[in-house]
């Protein structure tokens, strides 16, 4: 598509190859477009925006998990749509136009659209999806966002949205579809569920 890019992997010492198979990219594709960067451990999403961060030499950041979940046809619509209002953040949504979720049961779901009615209800943040995480950030903004976000786990995302419509930052929007992983298993469960609640609320009482 003509877009000049890096790929940045951050693998937190997962069992399932994704460390050998970014090696093989390595050699192929050179190490200025794919860049390994793995850590030791699992320390958490927001602090692999931070690590991932460090090395990145763009303008702006496509955030996206790399089980194609989140596929990458979407990229260059992000970047049209970019341009087109020279957003700070370009978020895909699952809620609005053509997108969608593929995979899920009825109860993931419910869940799912009840979060994200609750969140609407509670915040108010002028987009319609805010517990994705495929995202385009100009790489200012999302430094200003990190300093700005508290939450861990499945708030982090949402916070990222409220953070950024608090300081004046502009979002547009991509309809895109989810596929659940095809390996490996989802980590929502009801501690999960709970600690979402809790940082909406606190979300709500401090914003």
């Amino acid at each position: 598509s003509g877009i000049d890019f890096e790929i940045i992997i951050i693998d937190d010492g997962s069992p399932d190859g994704t460390q050998e198979v970014a090696r093989q990219l390595e050699k192929i594709y050179g190490s200025d477009k794919i860049l390994l960067r793995p850590r030791a451990k699992k320390l958490g999403l927001g602090t692999a925006y931070i690590h991932g961060m460090k090395y990145a030499t763009g303008d702006f950041i496509v955030i996206m998990d790399a089980d194609l979940s989140h596929h990458p046809k979407f990229i260059p619509e992000f970047i049209r749509k970019q341009k087109e209002g020279n957003f700070d953040i370009v978020s895909g949504t699952r809620y609005k136009g053509n997108g969608g979720v593929y995979g899920w049961d009825l109860k993931r779901k419910l869940i799912s659209r009840g979060a994200n009615f609750l969140t609407q209800v509670l915040l108010r943040p002028g987009a319609s999806d805010l517990t994705g995480s495929f995202r385009l950030y100009r790489k200012e903004v999302l430094q200003k966002l990190m300093e700005k976000c508290v939450s861990k786990g499945y708030v982090f995302q949402m916070e990222m949205i409220v953070r950024a419509r608090q300081l004046g930052f502009t979002v547009g929007e991509v309809p895109i579809s989810f596929v659940d992983r095809v390996y490996g298993e989802s980590k929502l469960g009801g501690n999960e569920i709970v600690s979402f609640l809790k940082g909406l609320l606190t979300l709500f009482a401090t914003t």
